[in-house]
């Protein structure tokens, strides 16, 4: 089956129209019609022939072409299901000789069974992710303990810039921690609502998500996990009021906070990862 044109809004409607289909606003649907663009994207993620990779949401394929054309074993992520049967069409042979592999669902719901099921950690994972699960997808995967060697994901820029933010910034988050504890992140490149089909309201921009050595830093990662998130729920209280908080106990706060060295009156969003890192590890002491 052929390949639509998708530097053409033009023909990808055309395609859609005479297939019965139509983009679904409820999943967040856009094409990258930006040929340099879907290059770039790829070429970032640093591809050799037998690279295992998970993308999710590839529409029709545009970014699952290139993918293939470079030698990795693919397996995608797809909720729409003419979306699956479209994809089924373009890549029989790819799929037949064990190449690609479709997952039909929601992939907040699908990715840990497949996970469980081969018991392989992909090395690369890729995607432009739909606005309503980008930062959950993102979340998930890391408080599971699942880290991928690279990811390289398009998301709203909103959510880009939260996940590079530093402290004393009013975007620097719970996400932005667990986000830059697990992996280095950098911005690769914005991408404004032309550069999709159909127009998004928002502009994106895609992350490099490279892993990060050492890690966790830490003595108890569900630990730190918790307890830095905890941390962030009221964002306006001070670091020892949140803290009292998570362990119902003001007594061992104040403690814990004079042991790490940091000051009971100044908010969790001052504190870097490494102070908060040191933290968690004597709050684990102190729990010992």
């Amino acid at each position: 089956m052929n390949h639509p044109d998708y530097n053409s809004p033009v023909a990808l409607k055309s395609f859609l129209d005479m297939s019965g289909m139509s983009m679904q606003k409820k999943f967040g649907q856009n094409f990258l019609v930006n040929e340099t663009a879907r290059k770039r994207l790829i070429d970032s993620l640093d591809i050799a022939k037998g690279t295992n990779v998970w993308e999710v949401g590839p529409g029709l394929g545009c970014m699952t072409k290139e993918l293939l054309s470079r030698g990795a074993v693919v397996t995608v992520f797809e909720i729409d299901r003419g979306f699956v049967r479209m994809l089924g069409a373009f890549f029989e042979n790819y799929i037949q000789q064990g190449k690609l592999r479709i997952v039909e669902g929601d992939v907040l719901k699908t990715w840990r069974n497949v996970l469980d099921d081969t018991g392989v950690v992909p090395e690369r994972f890729f995607g432009n992710l739909p606005y309503n699960i980008a930062a959950t997808i993102i979340a998930d995967t890391i408080e599971q303990n699942i880290r991928f060697d690279k990811a390289v994901v398009t998301v709203q820029k909103e959510v880009a810039v939260r996940m590079t933010s530093l402290p004393d910034t009013g975007d620097y988050s719970s996400f932005s921690i667990l986000c830059q504890w697990a992996y280095d992140v950098k911005p690769l490149m914005d991408l404004s609502g032309g550069n999709f089909w159909p127009r998004p309201n928002v502009d994106s921009r895609a992350v490099i998500m490279t892993k990060k050595a050492g890690f966790p830093c830490c003595e108890n990662k569900d630990l730190f996990m918790k307890m830095q998130r905890s941390l962030f729920v009221s964002r306006r209280k001070n670091v020892r009021n949140n803290l009292t908080s998570f362990l119902s106990d003001g007594e061992k706060a104040s403690r814990v906070l004079a042991k790490a060295g940091i000051e009971p009156t100044i908010r969790a969003e001052s504190l870097s990862i490494r102070e908060l890192l040191q933290l968690s590890d004597v709050l684990n002491a102190d729990i010992l």
